[in-house]
């Protein structure tokens, strides 16, 4: 997990030093030469889209796919039969959280001019890999209760240390707010997913 964080840090400066945002500029209608990306969009009166730094950035891109996936794994858990309804409960409380918070981060990329894809080699905590989703496409019943939880709960994990870095380093409001929220929501189910797995 170190090595992914290390990366991780690596990928945040990079990004910031790509962002062409100064981290102590505090007026937003400071042009600097360059930062022509930003003239579409950083309108006056209209501080939302000029208000981002590179953490944002990373953030927004790399919580994307990350919730995107957790969507699928609970779609996955859904179709199952034979399922104990806590499990499925959670799994349809997980996908109507999460994909709304995808549409909602998509759309801070459009507003900030920014690509929605993280750029290559950016490594997100927690993810599963395609066997790890075929494992648990093939499960039934109990076992793939017991696997659909213990995968989420490392994603879970995942997505609750990526949305810390946004915390301690972003810059627009409404993401560094977003990250709390999941911060807060996910250590919550990770509780309640253990507690789960605890008893099958």
């Amino acid at each position: 997990m170190k090595k992914t964080l290390t990366i991780s840090a690596a990928a945040m400066a990079a990004m910031i030093a790509l962002s062409g945002c100064s981290a102590g500029g505090s007026s937003p209608g400071s042009s600097m030469p360059g930062m022509d990306h930003s003239t579409g969009s950083a309108m006056p009166g209209s501080s939302a889209a000029a208000d981002h730094n590179g953490s944002d950035t990373m953030f927004a891109q790399a919580m994307i796919p990350h919730h995107a996936q957790a969507v699928e794994m609970s779609d996955i858990i859904l179709k199952k039969q034979g399922i104990d309804a806590r499990i499925t409960a959670l799994a349809t409380k997980i996908k109507a959280g999460q994909a709304p918070e995808i549409d909602k981060m998509t759309g801070w990329l459009g507003d900030w001019d920014e690509p929605t894809q993280a750029p290559g080699g950016h490594s997100m905590t927690g993810m599963m890999s395609g066997d790890d989703l075929t494992k648990l496409d093939a499960a039934q019943g109990t076992d793939a209760a017991k696997l659909f939880l213990s995968q989420m709960i490392a994603h879970h994990e995942g997505a609750v240390e990526m949305a810390n870095a946004e915390v301690r380093s972003g810059k627009n409001a409404e993401a560094v707010q977003l990250a709390k929220d999941i911060a807060a929501s996910q250590t919550g189910e990770i509780k309640e997913m253990k507690d789960l797995l605890a008893l099958l």
